[in-house]
């Protein structure tokens, strides 16, 4: 090929070769790009970026894009400036200063500054938050940084000037810092493996405690390692950094300035000193070790190539390694399981094997491929067919961390959970229980039915960045296989091993989950309990409406107590004035609009039957005329019933002439019932005259008191009404918020009857909105329809809900002893009225009894409130079920996952994307990544674990 330009003609055989390569290329570019290979710009340009800050600066990947590009220009800058300082002493400390600042976690540094410098102007939920979720930096954490960098560059600094100018030898200063560091490298990964349940993934450790199923036992067999966590902690964390930077800067090669190489190899090394400590150390060891083999001057390896450059490669070679490895188990897995498991094994499967072992020359190809371009491996629709995913950085999904899940009833869990985990995860990664985690690696956190997966994204000297995803809990049969499978995995590492001899195998060596540890976590444990033989027994329903009857005179008494506190603390003016504590005077007659609509309402329940003796023409039933009567004796507006429909209506005195035409219409229609101005038809409540001037404090709100309830009920609510169990709870107020109060005010308020029928009319309005006017035992269908607010409309019941405070009163007492008789049931019978206090207080100071769906229930569970209870109703089975959910500290298990495994399942729902219908697409796209690859537990074919739930922001662990 010839090239004419300005008169010149060049023959470039380069340029001809690039040609005919570049023709072959663009011919398998539209397949490459139908197969999923090629790379979308973006991705690819993040890729590159973060695989030249991770191999080519000694830097970390980050957790967002604008994190990347800025950490990438600032290193490159970094790398490029040390190109021009004239003195090897000046580089190296300049070196040595950026790598150590360049580690640091600059972004939480920059967080607590500002939070600092506003701190007075920042939300108490702010505050918070950096509490639970983000590193506390302070003034201890940056006493401690100031001294590790200065005593960095004085060691730096020193042994450069007065050691660095010698050549490498046996008995050089260098190499005794050589043989320091492969000490280090054997104590260190030592210390890492005693702390984990296996022996190189292998053999059961003798050294870990067997019995871990209760916290307190476990933590107590765990000592030993924790104090071992700490001497790694410290080795990793100060000596290692200390002894590295003692064998660079013993090194000759810096001798040679303005050399790119040295600039490009040096200032990722000494980054990578703090950045990444533990692989620092084993790319230094395995160069220092070579070096001592060699000693052959002539040799490429020491003629060419200065430490740095020697480094780099070493990082490079050992990285791709690691994923060669780790690619090859995740084909081999998909190879054995696709044939070993029933539900993968297809018609193909026998072929598809033999295809792979005859051109297994080929497969071990593109696992080398793929691990040298760093993409995933991609089993096609979980198939042992692999292809080659594109590359794609870590963090391999759009959008902000944390922004990646649904929400759902079981987030809140996870909500509760995840800074209790994150502050377990923060000791266990410190102390090397996890294992050697890097950017990019995977772990799997199971407690009963919940799932936690965390991917680490970026990591430095003594933090790291970690999201924690929660999986939606298993609810169909393939979810509930497969989790069955990873608890098979872990109750095999953890609680069966009471028998087993010394280094017993691990059966499971080989999967791709590989338990690791087990963390003490603060959260709820989940029971569920049939109450059959306790909501359906007649005994125990039959004391249900006297056990009501004690709680919500309970209740009443506590609500008014603790309102007179507030009347008391803030209307002590208003009070002195008028005589009377304001919005609750009941001294005087006081008027309240009640319109005729309420009154007219009927129910089914409450109107009786039209019988053979009755007198048609009458306007209403002989029966009914009584109630009347009775009604009229309680001051309350007697209830109006209505005569047969198509009677000639008369007037009577019971009837007001001066009623309106549509008033007298609503009497005698039944249906329709229209609506009417509220405001027309007012009521006069008979005026309340306590015998004690105190009473007021316990004197419930006028509206309280009246329903439209016969005066027969309300002596047959006197008979019943728990009168000791009343005095009893009087005798228990203290009434400190008084300043002035008379020695006997608990007598006088016991002898006072108007305040007790006060509270008598109080209890029939809540009895007779939630049980009617009958004495009947409630059925356990009506228990359940009361306890989750779903009774049938009646006349008592419309009037409850008028009111809605007093309704949620009346609600909130009833689930107390539906809890109590449950309880009782359990636990025996209440023996006296202290010991039911004592039931009623831990109810409302401990627990939240309500249901699953209330918005108080996730409340309940973000204040971690100790107990929550729920009544539930399964129709299929015809049973009803308590749940009750503790919190407390337990066992948390935790595994590593096969970092390949998870990036192929994401490269592989990228195809599935491809042939999905519209429903598939939303079940498919998650918003994010699959949190679990389809053959996590060696099951290729079957559908993922579960889709997030809840998705932590970037959490900051702490390492020292």
């Amino acid at each position: 090929m010839y090239f004419r330009s300005a008169g010149f003609a060049v023959n470039t055989p380069i340029l001809e070769q690039t040609n005919q390569i570049l023709h072959i290329v663009f011919i398998f570019l539209p397949f490459l790009w139908a197969m999923g290979i090629l790379p979308p710009l973006d991705a690819l340009f993040l890729w590159g970026m973060e695989q030249l800050l991770e191999f080519g600066l000694g830097g970390s990947p980050m957790s967002s894009n604008p994190k990347l590009l800025v950490m990438f220009l600032i290193s490159a800058g970094t790398a490029i400036a040390s190109y021009f300082i004239p003195s090897t002493l000046g580089v190296i400390l300049f070196m040595t200063g950026f790598g150590f600042i360049l580690s640091l976690n600059l972004s939480e540094i920059g967080f607590a500054f500002k939070h600092t410098m506003i701190g007075h102007l920042a939300s108490s939920k702010s505050k918070t938050m950096q509490r639970g979720l983000r590193i506390q930096f302070g003034w201890r954490e940056f006493v401690f940084y100031l001294t590790v960098l200065a005593f960095a560059l004085i060691e730096a600094s020193l042994l450069h000037q007065f050691a660095g100018f010698s050549s490498f030898s046996k008995a050089s200063p260098q190499a005794i810092a050589s043989y320091v560091l492969i000490v280090l490298l054997i104590t260190m990964w030592i210390l890492r493996e005693i702390q984990r349940v296996y022996l190189f993934g292998v053999f059961r450790n003798p050294f870990y405690p067997k019995d871990v199923r209760t916290v307190t036992v476990f933590m107590e067999k765990q000592r030993r390692l924790m104090k071992v966590g700490v001497v790694r902690r410290i080795l990793l964390t100060l000596v290692s950094p200390f002894a590295m930077i003692a064998f660079l800067s013993l090194d000759h090669s810096l001798q040679n300035l303005h050399s790119v190489s040295v600039c490009i190899g040096f200032t990722r090394i000494f980054r990578m000193v703090w950045q990444n400590t533990e692989n620092a150390l084993l790319d230094i060891v395995v160069v220092s070790v070579a070096q001592m083999l060699v000693f052959n001057p002539d040799l490429w390896w020491n003629r060419s190539l200065d430490t740095g450059i020697r480094l780099l490669l070493v990082g490079i070679l050992r990285d791709r390694l690691l994923q060669f490895v780790s690619k090859l188990q995740f084909a081999v897995a998909i190879l054995l399981t696709s044939w070993t498991e029933k539900k993968q094994r297809r018609k193909s499967t026998a072929t598809l094997i033999t295809l792979n072992i005859v051109f297994f020359p080929i497969l071990l190809t593109f696992i080398a491929i793929s691990a040298l371009l760093s993409s995933p491996l991609l089993p096609l629709f979980t198939l042992p067919v692999f292809l080659i995913g594109f590359p794609r950085p870590i963090r391999s999904w759009p959008g902000p961390v944390g922004a990646a899940a649904g929400v759902c009833s079981d987030t809140v869990y996870y909500q509760q959970m995840v800074p209790s985990l994150a502050v377990a995860l923060q000791s266990a990664l410190a102390a090397g229980s996890l294992g050697l985690f890097l950017p990019g690696s995977h772990y799997l956190c199971r407690f009963q039915d919940r799932l936690m997966w965390m991917l680490v994204l970026e990591k430095g000297f003594t933090y790291c960045g970690v999201n924690i995803k929660g999986l939606e809990l298993q609810e169909t049969s393939c979810h509930a296989a497969e989790a069955h499978r990873v608890d098979e995995i872990f109750e095999m590492a953890f609680e069966h091993q009471e028998h087993t001899k010394i280094l017993s195998p691990n059966h499971h060596f080989g999967h791709i989950l590989t338990p690791c540890t087990v963390l003490p976590v603060r959260l709820y444990s989940d029971a569920r309990n049939v109450l059959s033989g306790i909501i359906d027994c007649h005994e125990n329903l039959k004391h249900l409406k006297d056990d009501f009857i004690k709680v919500l005179v309970w209740m009443l008494v506590q609500y008014c107590y603790k309102k007179s506190k507030t009347w008391e603390s803030s209307g002590n003016a208003n009070k002195s004035k008028k005589g009377s504590f304001p919005d609750n005077q009941h001294s005087g007659s006081v008027e309240r609009s009640r319109p005729l609509r309420e009154e007219d309402s009927f129910s089914v329940d409450t109107i009786e039957d039209w019988t053979d003796d009755s007198v048609i023409f009458h306007l209403e039933p002989s029966g009914r005329m009584k109630d009347r009567k009775e009604l009229g004796q309680l001051g309350i507006t007697p209830k109006v019933h209505l005569s047969i429909p198509g009677s000639v209506e008369t007037q009577s005195q019971d009837v007001p002439p001066e009623m309106s035409p549509e008033d007298k219409l609503y009497r005698a229609v039944v249906l329709g019932l229209p609506a009417v101005d509220k405001g027309k038809q007012q009521e006069v409540l008979p005026q309340v005259e306590f015998s004690c001037s105190y009473s007021e404090l316990l004197s419930i709100p006028e509206e309280w008191r009246t329903a439209p309830v016969p005066s027969s009920k309300v002596n047959e609510m006197r008979r019943r009404f728990p009168e000791e169990w009343y005095h009893f709870i009087l005798s228990q107020l203290d009434f400190f918020h008084l300043k002035e109060k008379p020695s006997n005010l608990l007598e006088d308020l016991m002898k006072d009857k108007a305040l007790k029928d006060l509270y008598i009319h109080g209890v029939l309005s809540c009895c007779f909105g939630l049980f009617g006017l009958d004495n009947t035992v409630p059925a356990p269908s009506h228990v359940f329809r009361a306890y989750t607010g779903g009774i049938p409309w009646s006349v008592g019941l419309d009037w409850l809900t008028g009111k809605p405070e007093l309704f949620q009163l009346a609600l909130k007492a009833f689930r107390y002893t539906f809890k109590l008789m449950v309880d009782k049931a359990s636990l025996g019978p209440v023996e006296n009225f202290k010991e039911l206090v004592n039931y009623l207080e831990e109810y409302e100071n401990d627990w939240y009894i309500g249901l699953v769906s209330d918005l108080e229930w996730q409340q309940a569970v973000l204040q971690e409130k100790p107990y929550l209870f729920s009544l539930g109703h399964d129709p299929n089975m015809g049973i009803y079920t308590g749940r009750v959910l503790t919190l407390q500290e337990l066992l948390v298990q935790v595994g590593k996952l096969n970092d390949e495994a998870v990036r192929g399942q994401w490269a592989n729902l990228s195809w599935e994307l491809l042939y999905a219908t519209n429903d598939d697409e939303e079940r498919y796209s998650i918003q994010a990544h699959p949190v679990l690859l389809r053959n996590l537990t060696v099951q290729a074919a079957d559908p993922p674990l579960g889709y997030p739930v809840y998705s932590s922001e970037l959490l900051h662990l702490p390492l020292f």
